[in-house]
């Protein structure tokens, strides 16, 4: 005969439970407002303000949205900025940590004090745009918005903590074998480092989705608008609504249009979390771990 005990929530476990939970809701609320407002006819927007319902129920500014190249084309110009970004940035930091943390001779001291100047202070506004515009030429590119934040410093270091830690007794004997310093690196250094990649790369991917105001300083061609601008320029000025199709400009539903076209920018980056999850908590906690 075999007994159950029930073991007694403790307290501390109670009231954790209901402080995530009150902070889930006070989270999702707002992003439930925004999805609904966009379902929300603007005669009721216009008039009554949110709700959690979409009463009365519209399509209309989902169908202004995809009825013209605007938005299809920011889309398609805010991924082609967020993969290639994310794959020049996860590739740079990538190098930059490994030197740093294999503490080579001559370079690694000298990268290490390079990488950390731009943590303190930075040139400013004016050098960045004579930089890309007046050097680089890279104005109306939407590469003037890739460049820029190709490297942060910042998860540079978490980089090198997690590459600290990898087993040496693996890379010396690799090395002993007659293994390059680049062999190692790819084979052995790279496939070791899955987690931070994956929270790293998920960083520079968010960083570069929800980019607009390097967009909005070196690109001036509308067809080349990322999506973040796009909904930026349609917050600021009703009369950005002008740039949807001119059969329905006129009589836009700008309110839902706002609301509609927040939940089309977030969903994208939103569904990619699931993908990293896993790999979150050990790659920050082996990265940020001192080495």
């Amino acid at each position: 005969m075999s007994t159950t005990y029930r073991r007694r929530a403790e307290p501390f476990t109670v009231v954790s439970i209901i402080g995530v939970t009150l902070f889930a809701l006070v989270c999702l609320i707002p992003f439930w407002m925004i999805i609904a407002g966009s379902f929300t006819a603007e005669s009721k927007l216009s008039v009554s303000g949110y709700s959690l319902f979409p009463k009365p129920f519209s399509l209309a500014a989902y169908q202004t949205i995809f009825t013209g190249p605007a938005v299809l084309s920011a889309y398609r110009t805010s991924a082609f900025i967020t993969v290639v970004g994310t794959a020049l940035s996860l590739a740079a930091t990538s190098g930059i940590a490994w030197v740093i943390a294999r503490r080579l001779p001559y370079i690694s001291k000298p990268l290490a004090i390079f990488t950390y100047i731009p943590m303190l202070f930075t040139g400013g506004l004016v050098p960045l745009y004579l930089l890309v515009t007046q050097y680089l030429k890279l104005q109306n590119s939407l590469f003037a918005v890739i460049l820029p934040l190709v490297v942060a410093p910042f998860l540079v270091f978490i980089q090198v903590s997690f590459f600290r830690q990898l087993p040496g007794e693996i890379l010396e004997s690799a090395r002993v074998d007659g293994a390059s310093e680049l062999r190692i690196f790819f084979q052995i250094g790279l496939p070791l480092s899955k987690p931070i990649l994956a929270v790293i790369g998920l960083f520079y991917a968010v960083t570069y989705w929800n980019e607009w105001f390097h967009a909005l300083l070196f690109i001036a061609e509308p067809g080349k608008y990322p999506l973040q601008l796009l909904l930026q320029n349609l917050i600021s000025s009703v009369t950005n609504a002008a740039t949807l199709p001119q059969s329905t400009a006129q009589a836009a539903p700008v309110y839902q249009i706002r609301l509609a076209l927040t939940a089309v920018t977030i969903g994208p980056i939103l569904l990619a979390y699931p993908f990293a999850q896993r790999y979150f908590v050990k790659g920050l906690t082996l990265g940020a771990t001192k080495g």
